[in-house]
């Protein structure tokens, strides 16, 4: 009896959670203009100058591609479409050449070493912290063995620091599947048993109103007046311990700080696709990084996961509005990462972005097919923040992260109509007869180019996509050790051409598919919000077929019509309509493991991360393997046959849920009625939809009357 009593009070709600210290978080308005302090101290000196060289460096490099471009098209005259492909080069090869500098001046930073992001110093003494910090793991329907493995491993990492006392951790579960919500409780009981109870707390929503924003706000509402600062992962997050007691310090020294944004290093990459997004992102992604963050300042942006932030700071300004008009470009605002970061600068506090900042670590999709989900959502919520841009009060460099956003989709259309326009220019040439007198024609001139020029402006524009490679690979050779973690000079030139190669066939496929998300959101196509996969699945070759046969339908239109021009046109367009022809087997081949492990034994799009894991990532990976929750659960009966996940369910759920008059779950009706029409428990599971057992779960007292079932 007296062993009963101890479970229970083992497993109460209040084992869960921590008590409430409520906080408010007002919605903000973006029309009432809000007075901030102005430049930030933590900013660099004469930032604006920074700044100055890397707009004026982009304005030169384009104004001269253009006049190229222009020599090129003017021969006999600019037509129309001339002057179409004319404007549409100069706006793409702005975009090209603004990556360009961030990644050259990326370089710079690195080789002189002039990075010293907020006095974060790896190699210095680790500090003694005396806020007290919040670790934040949202997770949607993800496998529960994967994230609980993950936030033990960090768990651990920060006790190695010595200064677990200053950390508490927050699974903050939007789950609605119910048999991962089951499972995730039993993982939680499980986690609390290898490392204590009383820092580790589960909050489940019944409801996931604004998605993650909506979670983390709804945190900060209920618990973020206990705490100083929060840091934010997403499930596939990982950071060490030393990294995050550095982050938390260097929040202490800077007052005026509000957020600093760390760049994840992808790991865990088992698919071709994967290995490629990983080594990228490894080799040139830092450049850039290291670019952007010099000119930035305190200016900077989030990316939703893998940061700190100060929490009264986040609670006063961060609130989101709903946006006007129906979805998708109306309600809850989807990538909430940029405006939460834009309304924080607009207050006056700093927002930085530590490139160097090592220790942090995240996933990518394995397939192109992952991404595409993934890369559909993002592109309607950075088309959203059209409706923000004009918001009262914001930093123009915030307007310039929110404009880069959409421009990172809208780039996209804009290629596709260039090589469209491109096309068509050279079939009008090769087969309609120009009418040198007639004024009403639409084409009263010959259209005509000059091709020396031409190979000259496509040389030139390949450099500058292909320069920033060049020298992430020459900032891997300084390095001895990283190096030699990417296979050795010889193999890491390798992996920068085969990546190059393989990335550039792909390129194509993606400018149609994010061509086609920008269409379906103008026609108000709602994304959703589905749950990543993060090991890929495998998908039937008629599902690839039928995903995949309009890129390929379009190349071979394509190859057909530079085929009827000229096969000198047929060879420049090589690279694209190759790309769209392979897209089938290109989508199947990138996304195996096999592929992925075949390349990676011939040491080949390696990794420091592959070669020499961290502590931290390796003992996520030992801890996953040892869960005990691997294997798909069916929840009802879990809960029948482990007595203490039942009384922790049953302590957390309300034995009659509390709902306005008048209004009803229509899945808890049904789901009610199911129970009572059943003659057994296995009976009633089969019956319930996930979305009725889901409701039934929610209620104590409708669970029991099922549980029940189990004895008839």
């Amino acid at each position: 009896m007296r062993e009963a009593k101890a479970a229970q009070h083992r497993l109460s709600p209040d084992r869960f959670l921590p008590p409430e210290t409520p906080l408010a978080m007002p919605k903000q308005s973006l029309w009432r203009k809000i007075e901030g302090s102005g430049e930030r101290p933590t900013s660099p000196r004469h930032v604006f100058l920074r700044r100055a060289f890397v707009f004026v460096s982009t304005i030169a490099m384009t104004t001269v591609a253009a006049n190229e471009m222009y020599q090129v098209l003017q021969v006999a005259g600019l037509t129309i479409l001339e002057m179409v492909i004319l404007a549409l080069f100069i706006m793409l090869f702005a975009w090209i050449a603004f990556s360009f500098v961030s990644a050259l001046v990326g370089f710079f930073a690195t080789i002189t070493r002039c990075d010293r992001s907020l006095g974060i110093d790896p190699a210095s003494p680790l500090p003694v912290l005396k806020s007290r910090n919040a670790l934040l793991l949202p997770t949607y329907n993800e496998p529960p063995h994967r994230v609980f493995s993950r936030l033990q491993a960090i768990c651990e990492s920060v006790a190695e620091t010595g200064q677990l006392e200053k950390f508490e951790f927050f699974i903050l579960s939007d789950t609605t599947d119910p048999d991962i919500w089951i499972v995730e409780e039993a993982a939680y009981l499980s986690l609390v048993q290898e490392v204590g109870a009383g820092r580790i707390f589960y909050r489940h929503r019944k409801r996931n109103t604004a998605r993650k924003s909506g979670n983390i706000s709804e945190w900060v509402t209920r618990f973020g007046g206990r705490y100083d600062h929060m840091i934010v992962l997403d499930a596939d997050s990982l950071m060490a311990g030393d990294s995050i007691v550095r982050l938390a310090a260097a929040m202490e020294r800077h007052p005026n700080v509000g957020l600093i944004q760390t760049l994840p290093v992808l790991v865990n990459g088992r698919t071709l696709f994967a290995r490629l997004q990983q080594f990228a992102g490894r080799i040139y992604g830092p450049l850039i990084a290291r670019g952007v963050a010099w000119w930035h300042g305190s200016e900077s942006n989030y990316w939703g996961h893998n940061a700190i932030i100060r929490v009264k700071a986040f609670a006063d300004q961060a609130g989101l509005p709903l946006l006007g008009g129906p979805r998708p470009f109306g309600g809850h605002i989807l990538s909430h990462d940029f405006v939460e970061a834009a309304l924080m600068r607009r207050a006056g506090w700093g927002v930085h972005l530590a490139p160097g900042f090592m220790g942090s670590f995240e996933e990518c999709p394995p397939s192109l097919t992952d991404y595409a989900v993934r890369d559909r959502r993002w592109c309607q919520g950075n088309i959203q923040h059209l409706g923000v841009l004009p918001a009262r009060g914001l930093h123009w460099v915030s307007r310039l992260h929110l404009l880069t956003g959409i421009g990172s989709y809208i780039t996209s259309p804009l290629w596709l109509l260039f090589l469209l326009v491109g096309i068509f220019i050279s079939l009008q040439a090769q087969f309609i007869r120009p009418e040198y007198f007639s004024e009403r024609s639409l084409f009263p001139q010959w259209p005509a180019q000059d091709p020396v020029r031409a190979r000259w402006v496509f040389f030139g524009t390949m450099a500058i996509l292909l320069i920033p490679k060049v020298l992430g690979y020459l900032v891997l050779l300084r390095s001895p050790l990283e190096r030699r973690s990417c296979g050795g000079a010889l193999r890491a030139f390798v992996s920068v051409m085969v990546e190059t190669l393989i990335s550039g066939l792909i390129a194509p496929v993606m400018m149609l598919l994010q061509s086609r998300s920008i269409l379906e959101i103008a026609m108000g196509r709602d994304s959703g919000w589905q749950p990543q996969r993060r090991d890929g699945g495998k998908l039937s070759v008629r599902e690839y077929v039928r995903a995949y046969l309009w890129p390929t339908g379009l190349g071979l239109l394509l190859a057909a019509c530079a085929y009827a021009v000229s096969f000198s046109l047929f060879l420049w367009m090589t690279p694209v309509v190759v790309g769209l022809l392979l897209a089938i087997p290109l989508a199947v081949w990138t996304a195996s493991p096999r592929a992925g492990a075949c390349v990676g034994s011939l040491g080949l799009l390696l990794t420091p991360e592959d070669t020499k894991p961290p502590k931290v990532l390796r003992r996520a990976g030992v801890l996953e393997l040892s869960s005990g929750y691997r294997a798909p659960v069916e929840a009802i009966t879990l809960l029948r046959t482990d007595a203490a996940v039942l009384m922790a369910h049953m302590a957390v759920v309300s034995e009659n849920p509390v709902r306005p008059r008048g209004e009803y779950d229509v899945d808890r009706l049904v789901g009610i009625a199911k129970v009572e029409d059943s003659s057994n428990l296995e009976e009633a599971i089969e019956l319930l939809t996930p979305r009725e057992k889901y409701a039934v779960l929610n209620d104590g007292m409708v669970l029991k009357a099922l549980l029940s079932k189990a004895c008839s």
